[in-house]
């Protein structure tokens, strides 16, 4: 057994989306942990909301960072056992490296804050769009926004899966990430203990100022999310558990890799068949 773990990004967020683990301490704690960083009650606005609150992207980037870090957790506890490949979904690569120890919770939360507010002040309510296009490859999605751009900006910025390509437009949004990518400098970060596919290179870095350069370059390249997937399939991957609220990763894996096992963790008993899973698989 060769098992990959996977973080969710922004739109993997719901209201009541931590309340699945009750039974798991360790959450709780990380929301108290990540209020206490960021000056706000992150429990409270999943909890009870508003939920137009918990999806400004402001908010909901370092929501899903908690979240993604506090299932994490929640999992070491509960014996599941040690990943042998990590990788997040844009926001989720974030969680992903706090988990391979490149970057300290503490440390990522005001990060993803300011990577957040930067993308919100960028587009203004109802300027920027996003949609996901269905049927076509690669080629012919970049090929239809070369058309389509008429003096605008609208790109490929998510390769999920074949035939699933996300575009968005704006470039000023571009532009206002790639300086709060730039902010890493500040940031003390680790070489990874754990392998971490960057979305940007599907590469792993193995240096501290590599994991910086790819945290950078991420902010204006698209999310090589089926390459990810591949890569792990190439690498003898076997399972690959989706490390977070929601289920969104597991679907797209899904149908990039449909002969590996994947298993969500979208609520605590989700969770705890995710640890029998894999454990059974070590046997």
């Amino acid at each position: 057994m060769k098992l990959a773990m996977v973080f969710p990004g922004q739109g993997s967020q719901s209201m009541g989306m931590a309340a699945g683990y009750d039974a798991h301490p360790v959450v709780r704690r990380t929301f108290a942990e990540a209020s206490e960083v960021l000056g706000q009650d992150v429990w409270s606005l999943v909890s009870d909301g508003p939920v137009e609150e918990l999806n400004r992207t402001v908010n909901t980037q370092p929501v899903m960072l908690t979240a993604d870090v506090a299932v994490y957790r929640a999992w070491g506890e509960h014996g599941g056992g040690k990943a042998s490949m990590l990788a997040g979904h844009s926001l989720g690569e974030y969680a992903a490296l706090v988990a391979a120890g490149a970057l300290s919770f503490a440390d990522a939360l005001p990060l993803v804050r300011f990577r957040a507010q930067a993308m919100q002040d960028a587009v203004p309510q109802g300027v920027g769009a996003m949609a996901a296009v269905m049927g076509l490859d690669d080629a012919a999605v970049a090929a239809a926004c070369d058309e389509a751009r008429q003096g605008q900006v609208v790109d490929p910025v998510n390769f999920n899966a074949p035939g699933q390509v996300v575009i968005a437009g704006h470039k000023e949004a571009v532009e206002r990430t790639i300086a709060a990518a730039k902010d890493l400098s500040t940031v003390e970060i680790s070489a990874p203990s754990t392998p971490v596919l960057h979305n940007v290179d599907v590469r792993s870095a193995v240096t501290a100022q590599a994991v910086r350069d790819a945290l950078a370059r991420q902010a204006a390249n698209p999310v090589r999310w089926a390459e990810t997937v591949q890569a792990f399939q190439a690498s003898g991957v076997t399972h690959i558990v989706e490390c977070g609220p929601g289920t969104v990763l597991s679907g797209l894996c899904r149908r990039i890799a449909p002969d590996i096992e994947i298993l969500p963790t979208n609520d605590g008993d989700a969770l705890q068949v995710a640890i029998d899973a894999t454990r059974a698989s070590e046997g």
